[in-house]
């Protein structure tokens, strides 16, 4: 159909002779056709801009969704694992009060063993004293029996003593089992309940212990459950996202048809023979590519350059570089034989935004010289002054390398980066090398 349309328009006539009574197509109606298709373009572009943007955008939602909620399943995780050690941690604490009771059953023992040694201790006292006793009314007696009984004074003084260290023994033996007592008892009365059935501290220490714990597994297993409710609603949330950037996708192909179908449009009436806005610079692409194709030509013929290295697709990183840059064997000679070109493009018209030869992936090895300052530390600077030596390889940047035809004439929104971004007309025209496709030069203007 649109081939039909350029047949019509480029001879003004049919071949009936009812056509032939028709008048043909006015310059003011191609004029009109042309703005109108350029503006169905542009707001073509527009659109697709948007639905790109928002397919992108809804497509990174979607994937931090998903890290966010995989974050969320950790904190389940981690949730599931505190509420194993709370019960681990409640088990310990009922084996500890098991413990401290087995220990209290051990301490009454200890007691009732200390009041024994206590009351041995005692007699055993009372036993020295009626010793000493004994022993004293021996020694008196002895001594009335005056030389016969120095013999027996000496063992009852003996005996005496004896009986008076085994007192004292006795009583430091009932002196420290009292303490012991004591300490043990106060041990007891920390283990076990008083006598209205009242816990001892250490009882209530280990109460508060199980509460606590046991509020911690409770608190562990409500925040497990909620994050576990909103971890799937997320991913529910991440698939309906991810089925919207699909939609949008689709949305977007149609728009891109519809973008293609208007830029036909524009091309078909700018190759009808008829002048339009876009004729000068159209004469002025066509004519500047077939330059260039010369004197690449002549770079190869006096063996400036070897076809190879000027076809060289090994673009090779230039480190530190934000946005990429890239380096190719046929750089030097572009940044030599380029701008003059390029620069004189500029001045064409003041509409011209810019003019660039690229190759057939897109590569722009040289710029115009107020798009090739060198990097700084800003990326977003980078992205709007150093343009040069990058690969530009979106839908626009790929026709233009890649079209064969006289002249493409198509409509984008040009990244200035930062989010900003222009509407511009961007035409092009093949450059060739003794035949070869080696890409096409672009020049960019603004509706």
């Amino acid at each position: 159909m649109l081939m039909a349309f350029r047949r019509k328009i480029r001879s003004g006539e049919s071949g009936t002779r009812a056509d032939e009574a028709r008048p043909s197509i006015s310059a003011s109606t191609m004029n009109d056709l042309t703005r109108q298709a350029s503006g169905l373009g542009k707001h073509a572009a527009e659109l697709n801009g948007l639905i790109e943007d928002l397919a992108g955008d809804s497509a990174q939602r979607s994937e931090s969704i998903v890290g966010l909620a995989g974050r969320i399943d950790g904190v389940v995780g981690a949730n599931l694992e505190i509420t194993r050690a709370t019960d681990a941690s409640r088990a310990h604490v009922a084996e500890a009060r098991e413990a401290v009771a087995k220990v209290g059953e051990g301490v009454a023992g200890v007691m009732a063993t200390l009041r024994q040694v206590a009351a041995a201790a005692n007699e055993i006292t009372q036993i020295a004293l009626q010793t000493r006793l004994v022993a004293f009314n021996a020694s008196v007696e002895a001594k009335r029996a005056g030389e016969a009984g120095k013999g027996f004074s000496v063992v009852a003084d003996a005996v005496r003593d004896l009986a008076a260290k085994v007192e004292e023994s006795s009583k430091q033996i009932m002196g420290t089992v009292g303490q012991l007592d004591k300490r043990v008892g106060e041990l007891n009365q920390e283990i076990h309940e008083d006598e209205q059935g009242n816990e001892s501290p250490f009882q209530r220490a280990l109460t508060q212990t199980e509460q606590s714990v046991g509020a911690i597994a409770s608190a562990a297993r409500e925040n497990q459950a909620s994050c576990a409710e909103v971890a799937t609603a997320m991913r529910a949330m991440a698939s309906e996202m991810t089925e919207m950037a699909r939609d949008l996708g689709a949305a977007r192909q149609t728009t891109l048809s519809f973008l293609g179908v208007s830029e036909s449009l524009v091309e078909l009436t700018a190759d009808s023979g008829f002048e339009t806005d876009d004729t000068p610079f159209i004469n002025a692409v066509t004519a500047a590519a077939q330059e260039i194709s010369a004197l690449f030509e002549d770079a190869v013929r006096t063996g400036a350059i070897s076809v190879e290295d000027l076809f060289d697709e090994q673009y090779a990183p230039m480190a530190g570089t934000n946005p990429q840059q890239y380096m190719t064997r046929f750089l030097s000679l572009t940044d030599r034989l380029l701008p003059d070109v390029q620069e004189r493009l500029l001045q064409l018209s003041p509409k011209v935004v810019f003019c660039a030869a690229v190759d057939r992936n897109g590569y722009l090895p040289t710029h115009n010289l107020k798009f090739s300052k060198p990097q700084g530390g800003d990326p977003v600077w980078n992205a709007a002054n150093s343009r040069n030596r990058r690969i530009f390889n979106d839908r626009t940047g790929l026709a233009a390398g890649r079209n064969q035809r006289r002249f493409l004439l198509q409509t984008y929104r040009r990244d200035m980066g930062a989010g900003n971004y222009a509407l511009m007309k961007d035409l092009s025209a093949p450059i060739r090398v003794e035949g070869r496709h080696w890409g096409g030069l672009r020049l960019a203007y603004p509706f």
